[in-house]
């Protein structure tokens, strides 16, 4: 054998055992994957933004752990793996349905740091610096996520050890990058290199590529830490110390109080009847909960099936629908614990009622006439949501975000996460959007510890009183209007969940008085729309929608967003 030979071979041995090295501790090869987009299975389902992190919560399945289980360790596998929205360093919301009948709400959306006050944004002119609100280390609130997975747990079987131990694995040893995953950083390397004190492994001299390999050893030294000493291993100790440190370095304002002091919180579900079918959404914070009710509730009575799928009458009753929730959004929604928020008011039959009295068919309405209504007596839409279900019946729905995507572009040097931008979530001044074209005012307004009003919504929905669909999506303010067009798709349209979740959808949320319309949106409805005096809007894509159904014959079918790397996975 000559010596090209010999070397040949053993460059391929050493390739071969560092390859079997890599993958030793994973049931799965994270450096050669693909996405699912559609699964039917018996014992269980989950899909997320990401294929690794939907082989993930498969596996914990199947290693005896339930929906909340797979949950936690989907949203760990998503901050190593999906660093654009799945996170440390941000926050989020899990609503429940779990198999003894507990409906179940955790709040860990991010939270306003003790030094935040209500003009921080605003300079000496009166002009906002929403600058400092959607980048770099200001706009970054006090991060929940990893209180909220310890929160989650009490609902689950398996130790916290055995959840996150695929995350630091995938953080250490690495894994495959995709194209849209290579694109995205190389949009982002500028603004890495203008908002990072210590430079992040993202950073890199020659552009990312289809099938490079992303090594995060810093993140994988933090999941260790939150391993050995649960939440005060990020909330305390070094990894609190290396955030108050970047704070220090880059002008933010996180102390290691704010940090000690957060709390993910338990709240009371938001629920609702549509006809036969319960939905069980996020309170406030999360406007997405009530947002969905008040729309579902407006459309209710006017037989909208029959009008059919994306026809110009169906489409303008669900966006005259849209405008007017929204003009509620703006005045009434906010962290109801800083701010009375009238929800029983907002959601009776009357107040609805009312709300829709001035809609005309065929007829566009005007966001400068419709404004909030009448009381009685008084969210780059890098989001990412994971849909679970087991064979038990526990249903998870679970959103969060950085906001903007890849957050506040902000690295905490030393421990590998990226921080989020929320704090543009508030209404940094009465009247002015946020990234989003949010408008807000008092209910939302900035103060100490308070939290920021936001679009998620997860969202379970229960037919017979036992789960039916899970589902959620990002997309900032799209969220909420993206989640009402595929329940009515679903309930009313009677779509396959596919056709669901991939036809082209459309969002108008009151301010700027527009009507976006995804590619590929019926031309002939199009036309329509603006005969009757809307203003269209295109956009390439909205939202990513992940969906589970429990399908007539029992079968769990799960459906990922075609717009993504997205994947579902069964067993």
């Amino acid at each position: 054998m000559n010596k090209q030979l010999i070397s040949a071979f053993v460059l391929f041995f050493l390739i071969a055992c560092q390859s079997a090295n890599r993958t030793a501790k994973l049931p799965f090869d994270p450096f050669n994957y693909g996405a699912n987009k559609r699964t039917e299975s018996e014992n269980g389902a989950v899909a997320s933004a990401h294929p690794l992190a939907s082989k993930v919560g498969v596996e914990i399945m199947k290693q005896g752990g339930n929906a909340v289980d797979a949950a936690i360790a989907v949203q760990l596998a998503l901050a190593v793996v999906y660093p654009q929205a799945g996170n440390l360093g941000g926050g989020g919301f899990m609503v429940a349905r779990l198999s003894d009948g507990q409906n179940i709400t955790i709040d860990y959306r991010e939270a306003a740091p003790g030094a935040a006050h209500r003009d921080m944004y605003i300079d000496s002119a009166g002009n906002p610096r929403t600058d400092k609100s959607q980048n770099g280390h200001l706009a970054s609130g006090v991060p929940g996520t990893v209180a909220g997975l310890f929160e989650s747990a009490a609902y689950g079987k398996l130790s916290f050890r055995k959840l996150i131990e695929p995350a630091i694995i995938l953080a250490e040893k690495g894994f495959r990058i995709s194209t849209r995953e290579a694109a995205g950083l190389n949009r982002l390397q500028n603004d890495l290199r203008k908002y990072n004190t210590v430079q992040p492994v993202f950073i890199k001299d020659t552009p990312w590529q289809d099938g490079d390999i992303l090594i995060q050893k810093d993140l994988a030294n933090t999941l260790k830490r939150i391993r050995d000493k649960g939440a005060a291993g990020f909330y305390e100790g070094e990894t609190a110390k290396l955030i108050t440190a970047e704070m220090k370095r880059g002008g933010g304002i996180i102390t290691e109080e704010d940090l000690k002091n957060y709390k993910a919180i338990k709240r009371q579900p938001h629920i609702f009847h549509y006809k036969e079918y319960q939905i069980i959404g996020m309170p406030m914070p999360s406007s997405g909960g009530l947002l969905v009710n008040q729309m579902m509730k407006m459309i209710e009575k006017r037989n909208i099936g029959a009008m059919g799928f994306q026809s110009p009458q169906s489409v303008q009753l669900m966006v005259e629908a849209e405008r007017r929730a929204y003009a509620d959004r703006a005045k009434f929604m906010g962290d109801a614990d800083f701010y009375k928020v009238p929800v029983k008011e907002l959601t009776t039959d009357k107040y609805l009622e009312e709300r829709m009295k001035d809609y005309t068919s065929e007829k566009a309405g005007s966001s400068t006439i419709t404004s909030p209504g009448a009381l009685p007596g008084y969210e780059s839409p890098e989001t990412t949501h994971l849909s679970v279900l087991d064979k038990e019946g526990n249903a998870v729905a679970v959103t969060t975000t950085l906001n903007n995507s890849y957050g506040s572009r902000t690295v905490v040097g030393g421990a590998g996460f990226l921080l989020n931008d929320e704090m543009d979530d508030f209404s940094v001044k009465p009247g002015v959007p946020n990234m989003y074209g949010a408008i807000g005012g008092e209910a939302n307004a900035i103060a100490a510890g308070k939290r920021m009003l936001s679009s998620m919504t997860p969202t379970v929905v229960l037919k017979n009183n036992q789960p039916f669909l899970v589902l959620g999506t990002p997309g900032g303010t799209t969220i909420p209007t993206s989640v009402f067009q595929t329940l009515v798709n679903i309930i009313e349209f009677n779509m396959s969940t596919t056709d669901a979740v991939d036809k082209p959808k459309f969002h108008h949320q009151w301010l700027p008085d527009e009507v976006y319309t995804e590619l590929g949106f019926q031309p002939r409805t199009q036309d329509a729309l603006e005969k009757m005096g809307y203003k269209l809007k295109p956009s390439t894509s909205i939202g990513r929608m992940e969906v589970i159904r429990v399908l007539s014959n029992g079968k769990i079918e799960a459906v990922a967003d075609r717009r993504g790397d997205d994947s579902a996975e069964g067993l």
